[in-house]
């Protein structure tokens, strides 16, 4: 139990102890910003490409849920869940990697919460280099992180997540019960948390849909807090 500490209440020991975390994980989108948080705009030339190289493939309806994918889900799962014809691929995706936000964005309203936390901040984001540094530039976070990470898919050598995570914990010389993995995707974040053996945390943001695989479900960054403060699940 050296990694635990209990908690004193009226000079007794209650039996209840918690954690002694040192480092949270965090993803960006729908974590600590909207997806949309860059306006539509922004995308319109990617939807405009997709229209014009698949003219009659897409009905206005596969439009709308493509529309939709596009703010939560990874390209390539949106090109193979709408069976985008590969030249419809191929130009989506070079569309996609010149985006860039040029115009500054808010992150949610409790952003502010981030510095209270008592442990290293790191932020690992998956997407387009371009697209994922330009919104951290926008979002004038990078001084709430002691270390950022873009798993870019546009390069090679994509290491994935959960290579990220134990990167960080070797070069850092954190053990898996000290570190904690905050984000809104079941199958990307979570799972590589999960694999690891790091305490993961589903974050609920407006629209994102609850997953089974997570040891902790928080609405926002209050309830890391209080999570960080006192873990239920240690002990």
């Amino acid at each position: 139990m050296s990694d635990l500490r209990c908690r004193l209440e009226s000079g007794t020991v209650t039996g209840y102890c918690f954690r002694m975390y040192k480092a949270v994980i965090f993803d960006l989108d729908n974590c600590l910003s909207a997806a949309e948080a860059v306006g539509q705009e922004l995308l319109e030339p990617v939807f405009a490409t997709i229209r014009s190289h698949s003219p009659g493939h897409f009905s206005e309806s596969d439009m709308a849920a493509i529309i939709d994918d596009l703010w939560r889900l990874p390209l390539d799962d949106i090109f193979d869940k709408h069976r985008f014809p590969q030249p419809t691929r191929d130009a989506t995706w070079n569309s996609y990697s010149q985006l860039e936000v040029k115009k500054p964005m808010q992150a949610y309203d409790d952003i502010g919460i981030l510095p209270e936390l008592p442990v290293m901040r790191f932020l690992v984001t998956t997407g387009f280099r371009r697209f994922q540094e330009s919104k951290i530039r926008a979002l004038g976070i990078s001084s709430l992180f002691t270390e950022i990470r873009v798993d870019a898919i546009d390069e090679a050598g994509k290491k994935g997540k959960q290579n990220h995570f134990a990167d960080i914990m070797e070069r850092r010389r954190l053990r898996p019960e000290e570190v904690m993995v905050v984000g809104d995707n079941a199958e990307s974040e979570i799972v590589a948390g999960n694999n690891l053996g790091l305490t993961t945390v589903q974050i609920l943001r407006p629209g994102v849909p609850r997953g089974t695989n997570a040891d902790h479900y928080i609405e926002g960054l209050a309830g890391l807090r209080r999570l960080l403060l006192r873990d239920p699940k240690a002990g």
